[in-house]
C-alpha cells in the first residue's frame, strides 16, 4: 500500500519546487518590461502601459484559476496538479521565448498566471503531510523558498538579458521543466484517497464559491479578512519600490538591486530562522500579531524616512512583518477539514490575486498625486500601515473565535 505521509525528502522537493518556480518568475522581471517596449518600438510610454495591463492580466488569472486547482487537488491528489503546473509553465515560457508579437507573448502571460498553481498546492502538500504545531514552521521555510528565487532570479535574468532579451525565457523554461522530470520520479503523493473530496463540484471551485467556502465559519472569515488587508499592504512594495527611492533618494539602478538584494535575504532569515521559535513559544495568533506590529513600525519609518540611511534603517522591521502569513497559513488550516486543504490553499491565493489587481493602481496613483501637488511622497505607505493596523485588529477578534475544524469526512 502506497505511503501517504511522506517525509523529509518530500518537502524537500516542495521546497525545490518552489524555489525553482519563483526563479523563473523572477528571472523575467528585469526583461519582460524591456521585451514589451522593445514590442511597441521603443515606445517607452505606451509599452509602461503594456506593462500593466500585463501584471493585472496576470494578477486576474491567478485570481480565476487558484480555487479551480486547489479543488482539483483535492479531488485528484496533490502530484498530478503540482507536475502538470509545473509542465504547463515550462512550455508556456517556451511559447513566451518564441512569441512572434505581444500578442503572443500576452497570451503567453496569461497561461502563466493560469498555471502557476504551485505555491498554493505545495502549501496544501505541507498541511498534508505536517501536524498543525508544525505547519507554521514548515510555511515559514515556504517563504524562505520566495525569498531565495526572487534573490536569485532577478540576477539570473539579468545577466541572461545582457546576452539576449529572450534567453531568460529559456531559462524559466529549464527550471520548470527539470521540476517537472525531477519531480515525476521523486515526488510521492501526500493526500490518500479516502480523504480526497468524493467529486469535483463547480459551484464551489470557481472563485465566487471560494469566497463564499472562506466566509462559512466566522474564524475562517475574519481570519481572511485579515489575510487579505495584509496581503494589499504587501503590494505597495512591488508597486512603489523603485519609483519611490528612486524619487525620493535618487538611488540609481545597481542600489536599487543591491537593496532589493538585501531585502530578500532578510525576508529569508526571518521565515526560514525566526517563524518556527516564534510559534512554538507564542504561538499562531501571537506571533501573527507581532508580526503586524513590525509591519506597521516599518511602512510608518519608510513614509517618514527623510534619507536613504533612515529609509535602510527601517528595513529590518518590514522583513520581521515576515512573521505574519505563515502564522496565519497554520491557523487557517486548523480550520477546514483533510480533503478541504487545497480548496483553502486556492481561495487564500485568490485572494492575493485580488490584491495584485487593485493594489499596484492604488498605490502608484496616490505617489503619483502627491509628485504632482509638489507634497512629501510617503501617503502610500501610510496607507500600506494603516492596512496593517485594521488588518491586526481583525486578528485580535479572530483571537477571540473559538477553534472549530469541519469535519474530516466533509467535502467541497
Amino acid at each position: 500500500m502506497q505511503n501517504y505521509k511522506p517525509g523529509k525528502a518530500a518537502f524537500i522537493f516542495i521546497f525545490i519546487t518552489v524555489a525553482l518556480d519563483m526563479i523563473a518568475v523572477g528571472v523575467m522581471i528585469p526583461v519582460l518590461p524591456k521585451l514589451i517596449v522593445s514590442f511597441e518600438g521603443g515606445n517607452f510610454g505606451q509599452g509602461s502601459r503594456v506593462v500593466g495591463y500585463f501584471g493585472i492580466a496576470w494578477a486576474f488569472m491567478q485570481f480565476m484559476c487558484q480555487p479551480i486547482l486547489g479543488a482539483l487537488s483535492d479531488r485528484f491528489g496533490r502530484r498530478p496538479v503540482v507536475l502538470l503546473s509545473n509542465l504547463a509553465m515550462g512550455v508556456d515560457y517556451v511559447i513566451m521565448a518564441l512569441a512572434p508579437s505581444l500578442a503572443w507573448l500576452f497570451i503567453g502571460r496569461l497561461i502563466s498566471g493560469g498555471a502557476a498553481a504551485s505555491t498554493s498546492t505545495a502549501s496544501a502538500y505541507i498541511a498534508d503531510i505536517t501536524p498543525p504545531e508544525k505547519r507554521a514552521a514548515r510555511f515559514g521555510m515556504l517563504g524562505a523558498a520566495f525569498g531565495l528565487g526572487f534573490v536569485l532570479g532577478p540576477a539570473i535574468g539579468g545577466m541572461l538579458g545582457q546576452i539576449d532579451l529572450r534567453l531568460p525565457f529559456w531559462g524559466a523554461a529549464g527550471f520548470c521543466l527539470l521540476n517537472a522530470t525531477y519531480g515525476f520520479f521523486v515526488l510521492p503523493e501526500s493526500l490518500a484517497p479516502e480523504n480526497r473530496s468524493k467529486s469535483f463540484v463547480w459551484k464551489t471551485a470557481h472563485v465566487f464559491g471560494s469566497m463564499k467556502f472562506l466566509s462559512r465559519e466566522p474564524g475562517l472569515g475574519l481570519l481572511s479578512l485579515a489575510i487579505f488587508l495584509s496581503y494589499l499592504a504587501y503590494e505597495s512594495l512591488p508597486s512603489l519600490f523603485v519609483l519611490y527611492t528612486d524619487y525620493r533618494y535618487h538611488w540609481d539602478a545597481k542600489t536599487t538591486g543591491m537593496v532589493l538584494a538585501l531585502v530578500g535575504f532578510a525576508q529569508t532569515l526571518v521565515a526560514a530562522g525566526l517563524v518556527r521559535p516564534a510559534v512554538k513559544r507564542f504561538g499562531e495568533i501571537p506571533t501573527a500579531l507581532t508580526g503586524l506590529a513590525f509591519g506597521i513600525a516599518g511602512f510608518l519609518a519608510y513614509a517618514w524616512a527623510p534619507t536613504g540611511t533612515a529609509f535602510l534603517a527601517a528595513l529590518p522591521l518590514v522583513a520581521l512583518w515576515g512573521l505574519a502569513t505563515p502564522a496565519f497559513q497554520a491557523r487557517a488550516t486548523r480550520l477546514v477539514g483533510v480533503s478541504q486543504q487545497g480548496a483553502l490553499q486556492g481561495a487564500l491565493a485568490s485572494l492575493r490575486g485580488v490584491t495584485g489587481m487593485i493594489g499596484p493602481i492604488t498605490f502608484t496613483q496616490i505617489l503619483a498625486w502627491e509628485i504632482g501637488a509638489g507634497r512629501s511622497p510617503g501617503g502610500s505607505f501610510g496607507l500600506a500601515a494603516l492596512l496593517l493596523a485594521f488588518s491586526l485588529g481583525v486578528t485580535l477578534l479572530v483571537n477571540r473565535v473559538k477553534l472549530a475544524p469541519i469535519p474530516t469526512g466533509e467535502t467541497v
